[in-house]
C-alpha cells in the first residue's frame, strides 16, 4: 500500500474499498497485548475475505489454501497488508507489543467459520 510522508514528518498509509481493498469493507478490528509465545488464528472462513497489516511489530501467518498448498507471510511494515481470500486456513504467530488490523468483508458470524483443522481437510477433500 502507498505510504505518503517522509521521516521528519512521519507517514500516513491510505486503504480504500474496491481500489486498495477488493471488497467493500463491513467490519474492522484490531488485536494487540498478545503473548509472543501464543500461536492464535487456527481457523478458516467459508466466506469472508480479509486484509491484515502489522500496523506495530512482526505478524507471521502459516497459510494452507483448500488444495493444500502452504505458505508463511511475514507482516513486519504498516504499509504492507495481506489479503486472505475465503478457504484459507491460518495460524498466526505475534511479536512482543505487535497489533493486527483486519478490514473484512463480512460481518462476525460464527457459523462462517472451521474451528476444526480435520473439517477444513475434509473439505478439501470433497472439493478433490
Amino acid at each position: 500500500m502507498n505510504k505518503i510522508g517522509s521521516p521528519e514528518l512521519g507517514y500516513i498509509t491510505i486503504s480504500e474499498a474496491q481500489k486498495d481493498v477488493p471488497f467493500d469493507i463491513k467490519r474492522v478490528y484490531w488485536t494487540y497485548y498478545t503473548p509472543q509465545d501464543v500461536s492464535r488464528g487456527g481457523h478458516a472462513h467459508k466466506n469472508l475475505q480479509q486484509l491484515i497489516v502489522a500496523v506495530a511489530g512482526t505478524i507471521t501467518f502459516n497459510t494452507e489454501d483448500k488444495n493444500g498448498d502452504k505458505k508463511v507471510f511475514v507482516l513486519n511494515s504498516p504499509n504492507q497488508g495481506l489479503f486472505i481470500p475465503k478457504l484459507i486456513w491460518r495460524d498466526i504467530k505475534f511479536s512482543h507489543s505487535a497489533v493486527l488490523l483486519c478490514l473484512a468483508s463480512e460481518l462476525y458470524d460464527e457459523e462462517d467459520y472451521f474451528r476444526n483443522y480435520e473439517d477444513f481437510k475434509k473439505l478439501r477433500n470433497d472439493l478433490l
